[in-house]
């Protein structure tokens, strides 16, 4: 009897193929090694249109320029696409070396940037399957914030409307993000790429997932540690679109101020770290913190909270009293009260927003 085709059988649901995608990554590892040879099939369906409009498909039709980086899953390359001359990134997921066929955080980055299309998101153009590999195709952007942030030498800092700038796109990523309700969960520097023309993508998806879903609880493994909220460092389980705005708040200060807000070495020298800038944390600032699991089990030095612009190098001439309040409500404790992306665009902060077009320097010199 023949095996029912995953693509025929999902035909007809529309973006709703990301939405089963997503739930698909989330099941336990037994249950993933019986439907993995269906996902190829899945892929391939949700990924016939971008097909058509690229024209990628075959592995034959993209030469390699050079490799950009290599992670847990694959290795990426600067390539060429032949047919149209264009310049992608690819990215190669070698599928030999798991034991579950496709690596849940690759199916978690297809179905989640199948469905987000969005200017400050970067974009998934193509997926190849090959008998041993998986390549998705991506469009190529020149760098990402964290080396754009080393380029800059000692005493020159980023323009204060290009960091306006900037945050402005990252926001605009993360809200269009959380309006499909996904968490990204790993907001950090080299995860947002830059243009040579200062555009600005959210990239890197393997660790997001949707929320609202009744399934079994977030792992609080997520996010490098110096982005990592402090309720996820204290052991919550039950988090949601707020870890990502904390992130965003470090990522604020660090292109700011050239260097990590809080640089810890373990959770616990990152929750210490956190302590001594923002203040020891209670139930007046954040009602519940005292049930926290890694809150409870430690005496906590308690520390008053500190004027970061006294203390963080170029904040003081860098920001205006509308961005020390941005910042201050993305680092705010309480996960219930920490500012949202939607309302954070609409912060005063961005009222003289002006693109780099408009005669913004990219560096100035303190």
């Amino acid at each position: 009897m023949r095996e029912p085709c995953l693509g025929r059988v999902c035909q007809g649901l529309g973006s709703c193929s990301g939405h089963l995608l997503r739930i698909l990554s989330t099941f336990p590892s037994p249950l993933q090694l019986l439907i993995n040879r269906g996902i190829n099939q899945l892929i391939n369906y949700i990924m016939v249109d971008k097909h058509q409009q690229f024209g990628f498909g075959k592995i034959e039709h993209i030469q390699k320029i050079e490799q950009l980086g290599e992670g847990a899953y694959g290795v990426v390359h600067k390539g060429l696409n032949t047919r149209t001359n264009e310049i992608i990134a690819l990215k190669k997921i070698k599928l030999e070396t798991q034991s579950e066929g496709v690596p849940s955080t690759t199916i978690r980055e297809i179905s989640v940037l199948r469905e987000i299309e969005h200017k400050n998101v970067v974009q998934l153009k193509d997926v190849i399957m090959c008998p041993t590999k998986m390549y998705l195709v991506f469009e190529y952007l020149e760098l990402d914030l964290k080396k754009k942030i080393d380029t800059l030498i000692s005493g020159v800092c980023f323009n204060p409307q290009l960091i306006k700038w900037y945050m402005h796109q990252l926001l605009s990523g993360v809200a269009a993000c959380h309006s499909r309700r996904i968490i990204h969960r790993d907001l950090k520097p080299q995860n947002i790429l830059l243009s040579s023309h200062d555009e600005l993508k959210i990239a890197d998806f393997g660790l997001a997932r949707a929320f609202g879903i009744p399934i079994r609880p977030y792992t609080k493994e997520v996010v490098t540690l110096w982005y990592r909220a402090p309720e996820l460092l204290l052991g919550s389980t039950e988090y949601s679109t707020p870890v990502d705005l904390w992130s965003v708040g470090c990522i604020f200060a660090e292109i700011v101020s050239k260097r990590a807000l809080f640089d810890g070495d373990s959770e616990q020298d990152q929750i210490r770290k956190i302590f001594r800038l923002m203040g020891t944390p209670n139930e007046e600032v954040w009602p519940g913190v005292t049930t926290l699991p890694n809150f409870a089990n430690v005496t906590w030095t308690q520390h008053q909270k500190q004027d970061l612009r006294s203390i963080i190098k170029y904040m003081d001439t860098v920001l205006d009293e509308t961005g020390m309040d941005l910042l201050y409500r993305l680092l705010t404790y309480d996960p219930t009260q920490r500012i949202s992306a939607i309302q954070a665009l609409k912060h005063e902060y961005f009222r003289d927003l002006m693109p780099p077009s408009v005669g913004v320097a990219a560096a100035k010199r303190m």
